[in-house]
């Protein structure tokens, strides 16, 4: 085997990464590892892709020193951040080659295999399009700054929402149940101050799911941030099909309940991923050492 054919693509985000092994131009192995954000934690991120690696090539039936064969790819969250950037590319990795980009591009590779655009809709949210050699971002700012659309945003304003029914400050809504109950909050429904006080966002986006379930039931108050969250969607799709996307690809573990809040031609747009990220890496892998060599 020529020690080109072995390619490594990660997907990297804050809580868990994701490789896998090409051999010969098949996928052969898969490996899961921790967080790989290195702007979170550059020594875990590190750490998280070379144990995934190791893991996918060990499901491949190759050996741990072929890693030092492999030409990988790496699509992480942070990188959009210089110095983040800097510290993985100044990284002693134990690959043959590395290549480096942000997670939303080799997402948008593995989903398309070429031009077109994503949009994540999870904790938090963002788009991304890749149209001739030219991207574009949209958002991704990070909870509170940003994230519209995206679970933590969504439950942050579920909470304000409830605090004011609680005062008699703002309409009245079942939202307040929810919260007690979701949390688990054994007082009253100012215990969510405690609850939530320096929680992660991932904390605070599992209230998400209330607010389209209250806005079904036909709560006036989930209606209208749910009826806002989708504008701003329906808006970054939008966006992204002026920029010229083909094709438009919605992740995230949530974006499938926006769908029946968003407009209908909105809806058409989007289609399923062909690939997952980490195979896109891949992609990205191959393409960047061809041009390479």
């Amino acid at each position: 085997m020529s020690t080109n054919d072995i390619y490594i693509g990660v997907d990297g985000g804050g809580t868990k990464c994701r490789a896998v092994v090409s051999v010969n131009g098949e996928i052969k192995g898969e490996g899961l590892g921790g967080g790989a954000n290195p702007y979170q934690n550059l020594e875990r991120a590190k750490n998280s892709i070379e144990t995934a690696s190791l893991l996918a090539l060990e499901d491949a039936g190759l050996r741990p020193t072929d890693i030092s064969k492999a030409v990988a790819g790496l699509g992480l969250a942070g990188v959009n951040v210089p110095g983040s950037y800097k510290a993985m590319k100044d990284w002693q990795h134990p690959f043959k080659e590395m290549f480096l980009t942000g997670d939303l591009h080799t997402a948008c590779l593995g989903a398309h295999g070429g031009d077109g655009a994503i949009l994540v809709t999870g904790t938090g949210s963002c788009g991304y399009a890749m149209v001739n050699g030219k991207s574009l971002d949209l958002g991704g700012y990070g909870f509170p700054l940003g994230d519209q659309g995206g679970g933590a945003w969504l439950g942050l304003e579920i909470v304000k929402a409830a605090l004011l029914s609680y005062d008699g400050l703002g309409p009245k809504t079942t939202l307040e149940d929810w919260v007690v109950g979701k949390l688990e909050l054994r007082g009253s429904l100012l215990d969510v101050i405690e609850r939530l006080q320096n929680q992660p966002s991932s904390e605070i986006a599992q209230l998400a799911l209330g607010a389209f379930n209250a806005a079904k039931a036909g709560d006036p108050v989930s209606i209208k941030m749910i009826k806002e969250g989708a504008a701003y969607i329906d808006a970054q799709i939008e966006r992204l099909r002026d920029f010229g996307a083909p094709r438009l690809t919605m992740v995230g573990g949530i974006g499938f309940l926006w769908k029946e809040w968003m407009k209908p031609e909105n809806v058409a747009f989007v289609s399923e991923a062909q690939q997952p990220p980490e195979v896109g890496a891949v992609y990205y892998a191959q393409q960047e050492y061809k041009a390479l060599i």
